[in-house]
């Protein structure tokens, strides 16, 4: 990012990422346009993490005097256990993914949920209230979406995983929240839902989990919280089955990083234009 658009003479604030690996992230580019588009002196770089170092990069960065950080796969749980103050949804989520340094504070946020919703809302014009939900998969994607979910009112979420217990348990963990259940996939006979939500990372590698033929309900949505170039194979399958909506998680992907970035910041930058640029990168990748 060019400095020639601070000439305010103030101090740029320093942002990364870290992940194992981090080469493909798409979030250098889109702080760098959010930077751009709200006049925001702040640069943002992204950091390979050896495994087993990730604390003493975090407090590297920390005593270079960096401001915060996104954290993504496999750290995300690591995180959760470093910061030493947590939001209620990264408490909720097991997970942070979004780490501001505050003083002698470090705060952890969990962004993956608020950036879902703020997707399917703002930009699909797709309202959760009393709709009938599938989210399938129990693992750390599935895990930082649902209390966000939930407080959208649906009137059931339903949580389905190749191992039924993680889906029970999962379930139970958010009970107190709304009309949620988990079960295995061979149990979603006879139902049908409105949104249906695909948290694993099985699509990208050509796999659908074995589902009714008919899961969809009339003008049913699905979402795959997995992006690529290419339609998942999620997608595909939707695509089949007569899904009125089908999109992946680009959307989600940019939404997460604004929220970071109010977090940081306290400016909520503006999003649709940075998704359609992200979209036509990826298109020509």
């Amino acid at each position: 990012m060019s400095n020639d658009l601070f000439d305010f003479g103030e101090r740029i604030d320093r942002y990364a990422v870290m992940g194992n690996p981090i080469t493909h992230s798409k979030s250098p580019k889109i702080h760098s346009l959010f930077a751009k588009q709200t006049s925001q002196a702040v640069e943002y770089t992204a950091i390979q993490v050896d495994m087993g170092g990730f604390s003493q990069a975090v407090g590297n960065f920390c005593a270079s005097g960096g401001k915060g950080l996104n954290i993504t796969v496999p750290f995300k749980e690591e995180a959760w256990q470093l910061v030493s103050e947590r939001s209620q949804r990264a408490e909720l989520a097991g997970a942070v993914n979004t780490i501001k340094f505050d003083r002698d504070q470090i705060f952890g946020d969990n962004t993956d949920g608020i950036g879902l919703v703020h997707d399917l809302k703002n930009n699909h014009n797709y309202e959760l209230r009393d709709k009938i939900i599938l989210l399938m998969g129990a693992g750390g994607a599935a895990r930082g979406v649902i209390a966000p979910i939930l407080e959208q009112h649906p009137s059931l979420l339903i949580i389905a995983n190749r191992t039924p217990d993680k889906a029970v348990a999962l379930a139970m963990h958010f009970s107190e929240f709304g009309t949620v259940q988990g079960c295995g996939y061979g149990q979603l006979n006879e139902l049908q839902f409105d949104l249906v939500l695909n948290a694993t990372a099985a699509s990208l590698q050509g796999e659908v989990p074995d589902l009714p033929e008919e899961l969809l309900a009339d003008q049913a949505m699905c979402y795959d919280l997995m992006y690529g170039a290419k339609p998942t194979a999620f997608m595909a399958w939707a695509a089949v089955h007569g899904a009125s909506q089908i999109t992946d998680g680009l959307g989600m992907l940019v939404e997460q990083a604004a929220e970071s970035f109010y977090i940081w910041r306290d400016v909520r930058p503006e999003t649709s234009s940075v998704i359609e640029m992200l979209r036509e990168v990826l298109n020509n990748e």
